[in-house]
């Protein structure tokens, strides 16, 4: 193990959905522990600022890249773009996510599918995309992003349970079936983070604030940068013999009865 075993200086990193949000959160920890990272999103102009802004707070190279993870040429097109930037990908953030609240007898097949395409979809592509790279170069780590509703279900917000509770057993999956690659393959479950999505949520979900509120023990919404420790423990050598979990990153919500 190295002798700072949270270091990442040389490695590189990829991170959907990580010009926002808990990604964003996270690539700001991989980026201050020494990564070069490549963030991912759609929207070109965004993901532009969100790297301009952590190269500029971080003095890390970081490589905005504009994609849809949903499409299998997209998520090829990331790897090897990365590849051509920095030479090599030791890690992987699967993180894209997009929430569509409605009850199950009013969720059409089309946004069931676009709910399943970028959550989980995506993930096993840009994971498989990613694959070759890290076997060549003797190992990686890859971390997929679920959420609460990994364990527990939601009324309003059905695709997105079943997506995300999905992530749990690729992660499994992918850990088991990698291992002998020395590829390391864990899963975070997000609790209540204040971001976009969940502001959004607030809104469209009356006395949604006030419930979460009263079962986080430790009294408040989680902010973004409260991922990072996480995210970089799971991306460094300190957890080099940790595979297949799933991790609740929730001020102890999943604890409370």
């Amino acid at each position: 193990m190295a002798v700072n075993p949270f270091d990442l200086t040389g490695k590189v990193a990829i991170v959907t959905g990580g010009n926002g949000g808990i990604g964003l959160g996270m690539a700001r920890g991989l980026a201050r522990s020494g990564a070069r990272v490549a963030l991912v999103g759609r929207n070109r102009e965004k993901t532009a600022a969100a790297a301009q802004s952590l190269a500029e707070s971080t003095g890390s190279q970081i490589l905005p890249i504009t994609a849809d993870v949903s499409r299998e040429a997209e998520c090829e097109r990331i790897a090897s773009e990365v590849l051509s930037q920095y030479g090599r990908i030791d890690i992987l953030f699967n993180n894209a996510g997009i929430n569509i609240r409605k009850p199950p007898q009013e969720l059409s097949l089309d946004e069931w599918r676009e709910v399943m395409d970028v959550n989980l979809t995506s993930a096993f592509l840009l994971s498989k995309a990613v694959y070759p790279a890290m076997k060549a170069a003797g190992g990686g780590k890859i971390v997929n992003i679920g959420s609460m509703t990994s364990i527990f279900g939601s009324s309003f917000a059905p695709a997105y349970a079943t997506s995300k509770g999905g992530i749990v057993q690729l992660t499994k999956s992918q850990a088991l079936a990698w291992a002998s690659d020395n590829i390391q393959c864990n899963a975070i479950l997000p609790g209540w983070f204040d971001t976009e999505l969940t502001q959004k949520a607030r809104v469209e979900v009356s006395g949604l604030h006030e419930r979460v509120l009263a079962r986080i023990p430790a009294g408040r919404w989680a902010n973004p940068d409260d991922m990072a420790g996480t995210a970089v423990w799971l991306a460094s050598p300190a957890s080099d013999y940790v595979t297949g979990i799933a991790i609740p990153v929730d001020g102890g919500y999943a604890a409370m009865l």
